[in-house]
């Protein structure tokens, strides 16, 4: 069973190569503006979850009393 679990584990090395291959792939001057889009693109998602969950609580009919 540890045999299924041995190449999900990451080290060192291996984020190190991930590291040199997006540099190669990229280049330097491409990745600020890769992680400047994810994170505008992160903020504009959690601004829409924000909002529908406002639109959900506006749109909740108060509960008929008896």
């Amino acid at each position: 069973m540890t045999a299924l679990f041995l190449p999900l584990m990451i080290g060192a090395p291996q984020i190190i190569l991930i590291v040199i291959v997006i540099l190669l792939l990229f280049g330097g001057r491409k990745i600020p503006e890769l992680m400047r889009g994810l994170g505008s693109g992160i903020k504009e998602f959690k601004n829409a979850s924000k909002d529908d969950d406002e639109d959900v609580k506006d749109k909740k009919m108060p509960e008929d009393k008896k």
